[in-house]
C-alpha cells in the first residue's frame, strides 16, 4: 500500500468516517447534557457551553457525512443500498439534520430579544435518540458490535 495514495488512505481498514464520527456524537450529547443542566440550575455558563459544543458538533457533522458518502461511493462503487446500511445512511442524514435544527433553535435564541423555546429539550432528546440509534447501527456495520 502506498502511504501517499489518497484513495488507500481514505479507504483504509479504519476509514476516516469511522474515526471522525465520534467527535460530533460526543459534542452533541455533551451539549444536550449542558443544556439540561442549564435549564435545571439556571446557569448561563451551562447554556453557553451547550451552545458552543453544539456549534462545533454541527460543523463537525459535515465532514462525517462527506466521508460516509465517499466510502459508499468508493468501497461499494455506488451500489444501491439496502438493509442496515440503507437505514444507517437515512438515520445519519436525519441525525445531521436534527443536529443542525437544534443548533438553529439555539442560534435564534441567543438574540437579545429572544429566549430559548421550551420545546428545544424534547427536540434535543429525540435528536440524541436518533444519533444513538445511528451510532448503534454503525457499530454493527463496522464490526464493533458483531459479537453482541
Amino acid at each position: 500500500m502506498n502511504p501517499f495514495d489518497l484513495k488507500s488512505v481514505l479507504l483504509a481498514r479504519h476509514a476516516q468516517h469511522v474515526v471522525l464520527i465520534h467527535f460530533p456524537i460526543a459534542l452533541f450529547l455533551v451539549s444536550v447534557a449542558f443544556d439540561c443542566a442549564s435549564q435545571w440550575w439556571r446557569r448561563a455558563a451551562f447554556a453557553a457551553a451547550a451552545y458552543y459544543n453544539l456549534t462545533v458538533a454541527a460543523f463537525a457533522s459535515l465532514p462525517v457525512v462527506a466521508t460516509g458518502l465517499m466510502a459508499w461511493h468508493w468501497q461499494l462503487e455506488g451500489q444501491k443500498l439496502k438493509g442496515t446500511l440503507l437505514l444507517h445512511l437515512l438515520l445519519g442524514l436525519a441525525s445531521t439534520a436534527l443536529i443542525w435544527l437544534v443548533w438553529w433553535v439555539h442560534f435564534r435564541g441567543r438574540k437579545p430579544e429572544r429566549t430559548l423555546p421550551t420545546y428545544r429539550l424534547p427536540l434535543e432528546i429525540v435528536a440524541a435518540g436518533v444519533v444513538a440509534l445511528t451510532a448503534h447501527l454503525g457499530g454493527f456495520l463496522s464490526g464493533v458490535n458483531a459479537g453482541v
